[in-house]
């Protein structure tokens, strides 16, 4: 696999993410416990070093899950984060942004996920629950960096944030990773990610293979039965030969999932096929 600096750890630019261990919505109880726990165990036993998670998934859940399979973690695991929101009774998604309500989310992922010191935490922005949106993040930052002098995090990243977001917290403390949604057909954030690249950010596509709603496009479904590869392979392929600074998660309950979204990291998609998927509608 080819790999990326994220601070001093060194990613597999292949990973995974935990959200749909979780129940439908990454809330409640998975639907088959041992199959969630065996994907995890064959991810990280294929190569992935990279696992990407939150305690407000579930809440709780996955990060029990990933201790209860990977515990004690092997050398080299990376796993990454999120703190700055907690679930309603009825799954919603709410803020959890003030400096006491981030140091206790830390200290849940701590607890539930077995360990003393966090490698990544990503503070999720919630200015706009749909996406980035314009916002003061000083003592969002400020709360995360004093929870790194402490030894509690080795390093802070940034979701569903915006360019200008990024340097106000480049100010406060050093930002590894940006974590905003990205695909095929909804790259927003184009320039974004080229203008990361040359500060040697890395950039984590969430919904890489469209989240609730899969990707759909007739001219993504030619080029991956041209290369004898499913869509979602090839969807992931051109993320990964988009920049070198994506890093993927994408995430599933299944192994056999799994290991076609493992396999994605070998396909290496012709010029020609780029050019076409290049010119694929995007959202608005």
């Amino acid at each position: 696999m080819s790999t990326f600096q994220l601070g001093d750890l060194t990613i597999n630019r292949m990973g995974y993410g935990a959200m749909q261990l979780a129940g439908a919505h990454a809330f409640g109880q998975p639907k088959n416990r041992e199959e969630a726990l065996a994907v995890l165990r064959e991810a990280v036993e294929s190569g992935v070093n990279h696992i990407d998670t939150s305690d407000f998934y579930g809440p709780h859940i996955t990060n029990q899950l990933i201790r209860e399979a990977l515990h004690p973690y092997r050398d080299g695991l990376t796993i990454v984060t999120k703190v700055g929101a907690v679930r309603g009774a009825d799954a919603s998604w709410l803020p959890a942004q003030s400096p006491e309500e981030l140091e206790a989310a830390v200290h849940d992922n701590l607890r539930n996920l077995g360990l003393d010191v966090l490698d990544v935490v990503n503070m999720r922005l919630m200015f706009d629950v749909m996406g980035p949106a314009e916002g003061d993040i000083e003592a969002h930052i400020t709360a995360l960096a004093g929870l790194q002098q402490r030894g509690l995090i080795r390093h802070i990243g940034l979701s569903n944030a915006t360019a200008r977001q990024v340097q106000q917290a480049r100010g406060i403390a050093d930002i590894v990773c940006v974590q905003n949604q990205y695909n095929l057909v909804y790259r927003q954030d184009d320039a974004f990610i080229d203008q990361l690249a040359g500060q040697g950010i890395a950039y984590v596509p969430f919904f890489p293979l469209g989240g609730f709603s899969p990707l759909q496009s007739s001219i993504l479904a030619e080029v991956a039965a041209e290369l004898d590869a499913t869509p979602m392979q090839t969807a992931l392929a051109w993320l990964l030969q988009r920049a070198p600074n994506i890093l993927l998660i994408p995430g599933t309950s299944s192994r056999v999932h799994l290991r076609q979204n493992l396999a994605a990291g070998k396909l290496v998609l012709p010029e020609q096929a780029v050019r076409r998927l290049n010119n694929v509608i995007t959202s608005v």
